[in-house]
């Protein structure tokens, strides 16, 4: 006698071979009470920092990126089998102690570092590892939330002012300007400019490396050295950049006075360049297409 696939599945959940996964709601509820006071804490603290202010765009973005592939992933067959539940347990179990560690320390890398890790053990265990391929994206792209230590920012941000320094003198030397340098200390005219932390280009790198990865995310490129090339094309865009925003500034205080080059337009000199470093990436990508097509045909 044939079974259907109605019986066929109270048998297997008869003999314990299936379980049946949580409800997506109740994992949803459970991350929220872990990280709404990590995110409050870090809205007083890191993310009040240039160089970690983008850790609410990143998590809005993993959040509607979760959302978009809502559908798709409702649409996969059922995988409640025991050695996914395993897996899955094992990811959360990791992860909690990963947390509860951070909180005991009061140590963020921990803590938001456990956010990956339990996000992908709770996707797991709603809806298995066919689901959990399908969301690796947005649960990757939660790594770019943690905070990196200071002493590796200091050690970082020393090298890129020095180099930002150098560059933007010699390119406004060419152009005739009466710019000189000591250390990351610029002086052009009458005026001495200090190349501080947020011009050093570390800030962008993390933001423009995040914003590069989801476009070639979005875009799908098929071609492996096309991938290959935009991501190598990541930091030296940035870098590039935020040369580009000390010259502005060199020239906006030159031209305008101290005030005008420490005001309002020493901020929007940073968001222009930012705008402009990720139009120059996607420039470059839609390029690297066209010239792939052009070979093709």
């Amino acid at each position: 006698m044939s079974l259907s696939p109605t019986s066929t599945l109270t048998t297997h959940n008869a003999h314990g071979n299936n379980t049946d996964p949580p409800p997506w709601w109740l994992a949803v509820a459970g991350l929220l009470a872990l990280y709404l006071p990590v995110y409050w804490h870090a809205m007083h603290s890191h993310w009040e920092r240039e160089e970690h202010a983008h850790g609410p765009m990143i998590l809005a973005i993993a959040a509607w990126l979760t959302w978009q592939l809502r559908d798709k992933v409702s649409q996969l067959p059922p995988q409640p089998t025991r050695e996914l539940s395993v897996g899955g347990w094992l990811l959360v179990v990791f992860g909690l102690a990963t947390y509860l560690l951070g909180r005991v320390l009061n140590f963020s890398i921990m803590e938001f570092g456990s956010q990956p890790v339990l996000a992908l053990g709770a996707v797991v265990l709603c809806s298995g590892w066919a689901a959990a391929r399908t969301l690796w994206f947005p649960i990757f792209f939660l790594v770019f939330m943690i905070p990196l230590p200071d002493s590796v920012i200091d050690s970082m941000t020393g090298s890129l002012k020095q180099w930002v320094s150098v560059w933007a003198e010699h390119i406004l030397a060419l152009a005739n300007y009466p710019v000189g340098r000591q250390g990351v200390m610029l002086t052009v005219g009458n005026y001495q400019l200090l190349v501080a932390d947020a011009c050093s280009g570390l800030h962008s790198m993390f933001t423009l490396t995040a914003m590069g990865l989801l476009v070639l995310h979005i875009k799908k490129r098929q071609s492996l050295w096309h991938q290959v090339l935009m991501v190598l094309s990541i930091l030296p865009i940035a870098f590039l950049a935020n040369i580009v925003r000390v010259m502005i500034l060199v020239l906006i205080t030159y031209h305008l006075g101290d005030e005008a080059g420490q005001g309002f337009m020493h901020g929007t000199a940073g968001i222009v360049v930012i705008v402009v470093a990720m139009l120059s990436f996607v420039g470059m990508d839609a390029l690297l297409a066209l010239w792939s097509e052009r070979r093709r045909g």
